[in-house]
């Protein structure tokens, strides 16, 4: 198996090269906490990791795993992925090959002087409003990473109650196949 090349993107100036793994699991107790411990007991860097049942069958999660290549090579983590008993597949999917997306949610502290700016960068992004009050806006927005990203920096101009984000998931774009 020929690893695709990983993503050569920047972060906060700081180039970071990054992989995904679509990993099917059996959904049952202490599975993830296996996963991590692998990943700290050889000094892997997960980037991000996201975890939801698979398709509508109950039995099987998807964990997406976005690695640090260069934490470790590609072939010995997914080599010792492998080796867990409650995996059942590994994809790579190429980062150039990926539909990755991500959800943000933000509670903006807002006021009658800044309430339209931030209603225009939520328009801009293309986000929505899932909850107001008269001091505060929740925003949502699914996303690239990049948008994602830089949408939380557009919102640095406000105050910030609370931000979250999920975490990358990915699938392969149609008639692109992931090795497994």
């Amino acid at each position: 198996m020929t690893p695709p090349e990983p993503y050569l993107g920047v972060l906060d100036h700081t180039p970071v090269r990054h992989h995904i793994l679509s990993v099917l699991v059996e959904n049952k107790a202490g599975v993830l906490a296996r996963i991590a411990g692998l990943f700290a007991r050889r000094g892997f860097n997960i980037y991000s990791l996201a975890v939801a049942p698979a398709e509508s069958n109950a039995r099987f999660s998807r964990v997406t795993i976005v690695v640090d290549a260069e934490s470790a090579p590609l072939e010995q983590i997914v080599g010792q992925l492998d080796k867990l008993v409650n995996v059942v597949a590994i994809s790579d999917i190429a980062p150039k090959d990926a539909l990755e997306r991500e959800l943000l949610l933000a509670t903006i502290q807002t006021d009658v002087d800044n309430r339209t700016s931030l209603l225009d960068i939520i328009a801009e992004a293309r986000a929505a409003i899932v909850d107001v009050d008269a001091k505060s806006v929740t925003v949502m927005l699914a996303a690239t990473p990049k948008g994602c990203d830089d949408f939380e920096k557009a919102l640095e101009a406000f105050a910030a109650v609370e931000l979250h984000r999920t975490g990358r998931v990915a699938l392969p774009r149609l008639g692109k196949m992931a090795s497994a």
